[in-house]
């Protein structure tokens, strides 16, 4: 299998969306089980993997191994929470950038055993494939995460490391039988994807009180940018992302690519060998896509006089009323204080006379009751006025979420930016 590509597919794609990327890639064959859709895009060969053997290459047609750090090791396709995925392309020097960055925060030691709760598609978990086997490392994994599953997973296989979304924390801190499964293996739990609420943060611990914790920042076309460790997780740097590893810069700028002062909001740029070389056959979004060398995230953030990080929203959520910047992220923080609810997600609808308007969908804990009015008051306690929600929603299902974990606003304020313009896009 030398100098293959891989293009780890998320397994919760329509065929409509697996078309799409098989399409952009344009790969030899495919390898599925039985269970995922049959995309309609011709392909040279196919294997089903619960059904036939995987015996490539014994036809003697194997490459010869490829010796350059700069050949391309895979293609991940971004969650595409704000449109079209677009396929980031790894390098062999890239993932190398990321088993090192991930030693560094969350080394593993000999004998260790890795549970891969989170999607493998997902940068957060794929790097650790190559990860655990150089830190001496056993894997494990599940095929889809609940709480009972990851429980049992953990007390049979002696699991002492996995990386988590904060979904799933959240449903593993209201796992009624969490208490009936021996979790005394579990020494740390990675989490990122999205910002976890402090509430959240402080829940775990009491829950887990005997796991260390590592918020780990980064984007499908970075790998791992900061982590925010255990004995980090104090006072108000719980809403923080941490600090870069050696190797990895990260700077905060203006809208003209100046760099701003310690405490002032702008856009994160990086570069460092973690940083992927592009985004495959689409210069264009490439191009946009770096900024004299450094990636542009994509997420406000700011940085501390100390060196941490803290980000505030993406770009193209931020919401803009009456000529303020609301972060969505700080509103949901306050949201997520009260014990009813259990989702929340803010996202700016349209007003005539304000530009935008701050608005939430909640979902609420089992039995709980809350109406929306309580919930705004709650909101004015914490927060100025113009961002307290002006309107808020409450759903009887979950949220919409991408393969991994992470809210879909887009679904959610689509229907209110019908046929219009945002501000902020």
């Amino acid at each position: 299998m030398a100098g293959v590509i891989v293009v780890p597919l998320n397994v919760r794609l329509s065929v409509v969306e697996i078309d799409r990327i098989l399409a952009d890639a344009s790969p030899h064959g495919l390898i599925r089980h039985s269970s995922l859709p049959l995309p309609t895009v011709p392909l040279a060969w196919q294997r089903v993997l619960d059904q036939e053997p995987l015996d490539l290459g014994d036809d003697g047609s194997r490459s010869a191994p490829i010796n350059d750090p700069d050949a391309v090791l895979a293609l991940i396709y971004t969650s595409g929470t704000t449109g079209h995925p677009k396929g980031v392309v790894v390098t062999h020097a890239n993932m190398l950038a990321n088993v090192e960055h991930f030693d560094y925060w969350m080394p593993h030691k000999d004998g260790a055993v890795h549970l891969h709760a989170a999607p493998l598609f997902h940068i957060a978990d794929f790097p650790v494939m190559f990860a655990a086997p150089a830190f001496g490392a056993a894997q494990v994994a599940i095929p889809r995460f609940t709480p009972q599953d990851f429980c049992q997973t953990v007390e049979r296989a002696r699991v002492s490391h996995t990386v988590l979304v904060p979904t799933m924390i959240n449903l593993l801190t209201q796992f009624p039988e969490l208490g009936k499964y021996d979790l005394a293996s579990l020494d740390e739990i990675a989490y990122g994807g999205s910002p976890m609420a402090p509430e959240l943060i402080r829940r775990t611990r009491e829950v887990l009180p005997g796991v260390r914790l590592v918020q780990g920042y980064g984007l499908s076309e970075t790998g791992f940018l900061t982590a925010l460790r255990d004995d980090e997780h104090v006072g108000q740097r719980l809403t923080s992302c941490g600090r870069p590893a050696a190797g990895i810069e990260v700077r905060v700028v203006d809208g003209s690519g100046a760099e701003v002062k310690a405490g002032e909001a702008g856009e994160l740029i990086a570069r460092g060998a973690n940083v992927m070389r592009g985004y495959w056959n689409n210069p264009k979004e490439t191009a946009q896509a770096f900024l004299d060398g450094w990636f542009r995230t994509g997420d406000v953030g700011r940085q501390d006089a100390d060196g941490f990080f803290y980000i505030l929203d993406r770009l193209k959520d931020m919401i803009v009323t009456g000529g303020e910047n609301v972060y969505s992220g700080e509103v949901e923080a306050v949201i997520y204080e009260h014990p009813a609810v259990l989702e929340a997600a803010v996202f700016g609808i349209p007003d005539q006379k304000w530009g935008e308007l701050v608005a939430a969908c909640v979902v609420l804990r089992p039995g709980k009751v809350l109406s929306g009015d309580e919930l705004i008051d709650h909101c004015r306690r914490s927060l100025a006025n113009y961002k307290v929600p002006r309107r808020v929603e409450f759903s009887d299902t979950e949220l919409p979420k991408s393969g991994t974990g992470k809210i879909l606003k887009r679904v959610l304020r689509e229907r209110f930016w019908d046929h219009q313009e945002r501000a902020v896009s």
